[in-house]
């Protein structure tokens, strides 16, 4: 059987970006069930770290669906933090939607780790 997600990844990333149309192409089929699940964030991670460049359009429903995923049940607890470093550190810099990104997580999550504090700490300075 093939690995469809491999086959898409390299659809996708033929031209080594993502643009736009892919991804509302992207938004339509991960967000079909309403809910973003680990396997499909872990999806659009690889795609974000793999892709030469991303459009804003990207970026924009990569955040969104990280949210949604994370704030699944109101808490973003310590595996999650861990798991948000790699995923924020992965290029070595916090960017400013990046930085965005973690405001709007504490903003809206019901309780936090320390370790999400810590984080925020570090990443907005």
């Amino acid at each position: 059987m093939a690995d469809w997600k491999k086959l898409l990844k390299d659809v996708l990333l033929a031209d080594g970006t993502i643009d736009a149309a892919e991804t509302e192409l992207l938004k339509k089929e991960l967000l079909a069930d309403a809910t973003i699940d680990g396997e499909e964030i872990e999806f659009l991670v690889q795609l974000r770290k793999e892709a030469k460049s991303v459009s804003a359009a990207f970026e924009e429903f990569f955040f969104l669906a990280l949210k949604k995923n994370i704030l699944a049940d109101g808490v973003v607890d310590a595996e999650e933090v861990k798991r948000l470093r790699e995923i924020i550190f992965a290029d070595g810099t916090v960017d400013a939607l990046e930085k965005k990104f973690l405001q709007e997580l504490k903003k809206e999550a019901k309780k936090v780790a320390p370790e999400f504090d810590a984080l925020i700490a570090e990443c907005i300075k």
